[in-house]
């Protein structure tokens, strides 16, 4: 079974569960920075209940890059003792993506993700989970993936449109409307994609509590 090594930049990314890292072929590291000295119950209890499969990297000092410097240091080291290994560095910071893309012309599976949910293993793209159930590369398969979001915000502009004076006017009640029309085994973190996505192309504009409309003409 491939072994997934989850690297965590928790000064970019504070995560608090670790909840879908519980299987056998998951190994953590949170790298900690010098500030980051009081970690949510959740977050240490998680810890503890991985045992050996996980543990913290704490920097004694700070400074500019230090703790991505580290996090780098330890992907080499691992990659270096397990070149089968898929690699998962959760952050935010497109820094690693140079080295992620050296690594890969070296033949390692590496991958950066802004969440552990949008990890390879848990993210809608088709065929991202081998047979034994670690996270495989499937960079072909990365196309689709954009198309099914762009296939949800076509769905739930068709329902908006359709509603006309009966549209949501709250952002609460907006997702819950995105929410019941995408289904309700649809992630929490694909309808907050979907949301984001309608207010970034201009068919959602909010003005305080309120919601209002520019969608197409059909």
């Amino acid at each position: 079974m491939k072994t997934n090594y989850v690297l965590i930049d928790y000064e970019n990314v504070p995560v608090k569960s670790l909840a879908l890292l519980k299987g056998e072929n998951f190994r953590v590291k949170i790298f900690l920075g010098p500030k980051n000295t009081k970690l949510p119950l959740e977050l240490v209890l998680a810890i503890q209940e991985l045992g050996s499969h996980a543990e913290y990297i704490t920097l004694e000092t700070s400074g500019q890059n230090a703790l991505d410097f580290h996090l780098a240091y330890y992907l080499g080291d691992l990659a270096a003792a397990d070149p089968a290994g898929f690699f998962h560095i959760i952050s935010g910071d497109k820094g690693f993506d140079s080295l992620i893309r050296h690594l890969k012309t070296r033949k390692i599976s590496v991958a950066r993700s802004n969440s552990i949910e949008k990890m390879p293993c848990f993210g809608q793209v088709p065929n991202s989970v081998d047979a034994d159930g670690t996270c495989s590369e499937n960079e072909s398969s990365q196309p689709p993936a954009r198309a099914t979001l762009d296939d949800m915000i076509k769905a739930v502009i068709e329902d908006l449109i359709k509603r006309k004076t009966s549209k949501p006017r709250t952002q609460q009640t907006l997702r819950n409307t995105l929410q019941s029309k995408l289904g309700k085994d649809v992630r929490a973190t694909d309808v907050d994609a979907v949301h984001a996505a309608l207010m970034e192309r201009g068919y959602v504009k909010v003005d305080g509590t309120k919601v209002t409309y520019t969608l197409p003409v059909t």
